[in-house]
Order: C-alpha cells, then structure tokens, then sequence
C-alpha cells in the first residue's frame, strides 16, 4: 500500500487533487485508517491515476473524467474521441471570431482559407406547440429573414414574457446589422427586451429564456442566450451543442458534483440561474459563429431535448430533407414522448445564395 505522498508522487497529482477525486468517487482510496483517517492507495490504482492525471490536462471537466474511468477501454476511447471533437468544433467558433476581430481591426489584413466569394442565405422554419399535457402554451419560437430565437416563459405571466422578449427583437429583422458592432446591437436588443418583459408581466412572478441567432449577412451568426433553452450546430454530420444552459443542475455538472445522467433526471433540473425577467438582470452568453454551406441550426425550448434524446435529435435533424420537416418530425417526436412540456422548435439551413 502507499501513502497519500508516496502515490501522489507516482501518479503526479497533489494530494490536494487526491482528496478531491476521493470526495467526488471518481479515485477512492483502497484504505482508509478508522484511527487516523489516513488513507493508502494500492500499486494497481496508478494506471487510473494516471488516466486522471492525463485527461485534467486534456482539460476534461470533471464530471467527464468520472464517466471516462468507469467505462471499458473502447468506450473510454470513444468518449474520448467525442470530447475532443466538441473542443475542436468550439476552438474553430473562437478562431473564426479572432478572425473576425482581426478583420474589423486591420482590414487590409488576409484572413488565410477564407472564400469571401460565395453568398450565403438562411432557409428556415419554426414551430411553437403546446404539447400534450399543458393547459396553455407558454413558448414562443421566431424564424425570420434575419432573427432566429426561442423563448420559453415560466410564472403565472410566462407567455407574455415569452412573447414580449421574442418581439422585442424583431426589429433585427429589418435590416443587415452593422458586421463590426452586431454583438453590441444583440446586447442592447437584450436590454429592449428585458424592459419589454417587465412590462409586459408587471408585478407578477413571471420570466422567460432566450435563445437567438441574428444572421448578419457576411456568413456569420451572432448568437445571444440566456436560460435552458438550447441551440444545436449539426456540420459534417456531426451535431453540436453550442449553448450552455444556465441551470443550477448545469452548475453542478460543471463543478464535477453530477453526471450528465443524473442531471437528465435530478428533480431540480430546470431551477434556472439566469433569465429574462430577474433581478438584477442575466448576463447573456454573446458570441459569433462562422458559417458554411450545408450547416444546419436547431434552436429549442427544453420540451424537445428534456424527452428526446441527443442522438435522436441528431438523425432527425439528419435526415429531414428540409427545415419544415424536420420542425414537425422534431415535434411530433416530442409527442411520442408524452409532450409533457411546451415544445418549440426553429430549424434553419446555411445555403448557397440563388444567382
């Protein structure tokens, strides 16, 4: 047996990391004294030491590392593989914006690999369903020329919230934005909208997600969210999500406290930390996303994903020939699952401009 030092030393973790992994379960100790609560770990935990040691500094989170080590080596390696390839998906949306920047900053500067000589159009549809148990419908879903957004109201007011917020930013429909300024055009819509949703609720309780992609014409999205409502990249076949959602049980996952399956049914899944309509008002996730010929965007409302699954998602959205079908194969899925929620959906394709 070794000492907490001796197998720190041998697995290059602190021990402070040690008494971590202990606390979370994802490296117990093979003993632990009842006398002294020192605790000795065994010569043949070193190779999952080590495999801990690794993937920290892959920077996994946590919570991934704990499901990494309990699977067999082929599913360890398949998770693996899917971990890198979301870091590389989200290490290509913050090149594009320093690209963005760069251009904005010297635009006589070469952005390398980049066509600027096909025009991109979005081709879109939504959808906004009360589902199959609610009395009343409380989302709100948009697909216009330009603006793409879902909203999902909560509180005895949550439909105006909803509805109030998603027409707050219909005027982004109306025009190109200015390509340098579009993220502080989407910031101080937010600020419209969270004073429209004020006003539309009053005194009641009452708030709403937001989740929205503003097409700015130069083959860039601009994305503003806040809440559990999601947004969905599926390029190349693979799908993505490129939204974090602001929960509680989303912080926890983050901290390394939970798994992605116990969130999936943790009673307080949908406890959110931030949303239109609290006090003091949410800081929104803003960012800017590059786009390409053949991706396809999904935004929802939590009565999609909460029943059907990611990888049912993935070969819906696959699959659909166009945006209206797949909103109504999404939707009609939901069903299938009890539509216990309001369920919204906006689909839209990045294509190639007609000459």
């Amino acid at each position: 047996m070794l000492t907490v030092g001796a197998f720190a030393r041998a697995c290059r973790l602190s021990p402070k990391a040690l008494r971590l992994y202990d606390e979370l379960e994802l490296l117990r100790p093979a003993r632990v004294d009842p006398d002294t609560g020192y605790r000795y770990y065994a010569a043949g935990q070193l190779e999952q030491a080590r495999l801990v040691a690794w993937l920290r500094r892959l920077g996994m989170p946590l919570a991934g590392i704990r499901q990494v080590v309990r699977l067999p080596p082929g599913a360890a390696a398949a998770e693996i593989r899917a971990y890198w390839a979301r870091v590389e998906a989200e290490t290509a949306v913050r090149r594009d914006l320093a690209a963005f920047l760069v251009g904005q900053l010297d635009p006589a500067a070469a952005v390398p690999g980049k066509d600027t000589t096909t025009m991109l159009e979005l081709r879109c549809s939504a959808h906004s369903d009360r589902g199959l148990v609610r009395p009343a419908n409380q989302d709100t879903a948009h697909a216009g020329p330009r603006l793409l957004a879902v909203a999902d109201g909560f509180g005895p007011a949550g439909g105006s919230a909803s509805s109030a917020a998603v027409e707050a930013l219909r005027f982004l429909d109306a025009a190109e934005p200015p390509a340098g300024g579009v993220l502080n055009l989407l910031e101080d819509a937010l600020h419209g909208a969270t004073e429209a949703v004020r006003d539309a609720t009053g005194p009641e309780e009452a708030g709403t997600t937001l989740t929205a992609l503003l097409w700015t014409g130069g083959g860039q999205l601009a994305l503003v969210h806040i809440g559990d409502s999601r947004a969905y990249l599926l390029r190349d076949g693979e799908l993505f999500r490129i939204t974090h959602d602001h929960t509680m049980v989303q912080s926890m996952v983050d901290e390394g406290r939970l798994t992605e399956a116990e969130a999936a049914s943790h009673p307080q899944r949908s406890l959110l930390v931030r949303a239109i309509g609290a006090e003091p008002p949410a800081v929104p996730d803003l960012r800017l996303h590059d786009a390409r010929p053949g991706d396809r965007y999904l935004l929802c409302s939590d009565g999609l994903y909460g029943v059907v699954a990611e990888d049912r998602l993935h070969g819906l959205l696959a699959d659909a020939a166009d945006p209206g079908t797949a909103v109504r194969e999404l939707i009609a899925a939901a069903h299938e699952a009890g539509g216990p929620d309001n369920v919204s959906c906006v689909v839209a394709d990045v294509a190639e401009a007609a000459a």
